[in-house]
């Protein structure tokens, strides 16, 4: 963004020991202009380590203004890191700039300076105070390196600032979405932790930008320094938003599914607490730091949200780019994360007709699949468990349902605050489009049927041949059951196999296939014995 404005040339400083461009970073065209700065001279690299004084002085002589946003990754909670890095190593920041006569130093807060770790925020602006125990080792050090800094305006003509920006995203974020993404191939986030309804404020990484230019600007002015000098700032995107609703914008953006099992706080925080004594315990003997801890928890369920009045006001920051745009930036930018596209059908579900039948068997529909099951455990207790016989086991589940229906329609459609959903006739309908996907149903089971008695007439589907065996002989062990034994195995065991299948479709075909190849072999062995013979 300096570059844009042509009216500065920029050194970047960092800890690596040469500067590695993105694609994006390397040309200039419509993206970054830091490759071509950096052929031209309007830009340099300085390898230099925040804990060195006389690496850091040599980095900042002759520059005018210092934009201080280096610091270790949040997610490590090292104390001693932190420290060394946000607390000695903004003291050396500071001296140096004392020492190099630089004008004015811009530093990269967080707002977790003012987060305890336990209490959410909702439109917190700057007159909140540091807590007295903080959340975690970097919010701590990332406090007092904000204090150094404010105390140190003023000195020999150092003009000082900090900003907070909130939880930063956008493309080159190699911290939040690709966690993201990591979980959710790792299928750790099918869950919401609390009720999902707290809001934060997520901040495009563009706008943290235009934040610290317009906090250089009012630095440099006469007219705003007075106000901004000293004083700390919440940077946002000014749009709050349901924190686990930002979350999905993004997994769905690259083609995964949204968290939609809600997990209430109070059932996983002693869960949380027992993972945190566990690592406490055992962290000298290698165990890696856990993802699920109390801190970590109460991030994900609490209120963060910031008030950018005073940054308005006095900075002159609004936001440049909107949540929307961001996100359709970032999620466009992470084009390699995206979600390796599935098959539209499975064998499975070919197998079972496509239909409703399928998505019932396969747990497509998680809800429809319950309710099937605590039929047939209501049918298994009544046709078997009971000793009834068949006419007065099916009469007592007719009365019993109804019973039911009687009861439910005399119900109110609200009760202490929850609706009550009333079945209507047409729920008891069959439309005439419900009974064309009957029929397609059982026509494509039917189908498919005969496509496998094609293919086995052909002699040449080993991979099938067997497959169709060994489902015979699973029908086979089952019919030479009783029909209480069959029901109580075969009912889990259909609910069971067919998830697997599909689930493992492609290594279960692949196990057939070298069975297959296997007994090919045997038989071309044996022909070539006969033959000899």
């Amino acid at each position: 963004m300096l570059l844009r404005s042509g009216e500065w040339c920029v050194r970047v400083a960092d800890l690596a020991p040469s500067l590695a461009l993105d694609p994006r970073e390397d040309g200039g065209g419509g993206g970054s202009p830091l490759g071509a700065a950096l052929l031209s001279g309007r830009a340099a690299y300085v390898s230099a380590d925040l804990r060195n004084r006389q690496q850091v002085v040599k980095a900042f002589l002759g520059a005018e203004v210092v934009f201080h946003m280096a610091a270790p990754d949040s997610s490590i909670n090292n104390y001693q890191l932190h420290y060394s890095v946000n607390v000695e190593g903004t003291k050396n920041v500071i001296d140096a700039c004392i020492e190099c006569k630089v004008k004015r130093l811009i530093y990269t807060s967080s707002p977790s300076v003012v987060f305890d770790g336990v209490h959410g925020i909702f439109n917190g602006d700057e007159s909140m105070p540091f807590p007295e125990k903080f959340n975690d080792s970097y919010s701590e050090t990332k406090a007092e390196g904000e204090k150094l800094v404010i105390k140190a305006n003023g000195r020999n003509g150092l003009l000082t600032c900090c900003i907070r920006p909130s939880s930063i995203f956008g493309p080159g974020d190699k911290l939040l979405v690709p966690s993201l993404v990591t979980a959710a191939r790792a299928g750790k986030l099918k869950f919401i932790v609390g009720d999902g309804n707290n809001l934060y404020d997520f901040t495009y990484v563009e706008n943290v930008a235009h934040g610290h230019v317009c906090a250089e600007r009012a630095l440099a002015s006469e007219e705003t320094a007075k106000k901004a000098a000293g004083q700390a700032y919440f940077i946002t995107n000014m749009q709050p938003i349901k924190f686990w609703e930002f979350v999905s914008l993004v997994l769905e953006g690259l083609g995964y599914e949204r968290p939609s099992i809600k997990i209430p706080v109070s059932v996983i925080m002693p869960v949380a607490h027992l993972v945190e004594w566990t690592y406490r315990a055992l962290s000298r003997y290698g165990m890696p730091v856990p993802q699920l801890t109390p801190s970590r928890i109460r991030l994900l369920s609490c209120n963060r949200t910031f008030n950018g009045s005073k940054a308005k006001d006095q900075l002159g920051y609004e936001p440049i780019v909107s949540l929307e745009d961001g996100l359709k930036k970032t999620i466009e930018s992470y084009s390699h994360l995206r979600a390796r596209p599935r098959k539209q059908i499975s064998k499975a579900s070919i197998y079972l007709g496509n239909g409703n039948f399928a998505k019932t068997v396969l747990w497509k529909d998680k809800k429809q699949t319950f309710t099937v099951l605590l039929l047939l455990a209501a049918v298994y207790y009544h046709l078997f468990a009971c000793g009834y016989t068949f006419i007065t086991a099916t009469a007592k589940l007719l009365s019993l349902t109804a019973l039911f229906l009687f009861i439910h329609g005399m119900l109110p459609t609200r009760i202490l605050g929850y609706n009550i959903e009333k079945l209507e006739p047409s729920d008891f309908h069959v439309s005439q489009e419900k009974a064309r996907q009957l029929a397609f149903s059982v026509s494509s089971s039917w189908n498919s049927v005969v496509g496998i008695i094609r293919s086995l007439c052909k002699g040449k589907d080993w991979s099938l041949f067997l497959r169709v065996v060994f489902f015979l002989l699973v029908l086979n062990i089952l019919g030479a059951m009783s029909i209480q034994s069959a029901f109580k195995i075969g009912i889990p065991l259909i609910f069971t196999a067919f998830y697997v299948y599909e689930k493992w479709e492609d290594s279960i075909d692949s196990l057939f296939d070298d069975a297959a190849s296997y007994i090919l072999k045997l038989k071309s062995s044996a022909a070539e014995k006969l033959f000899r013979q």
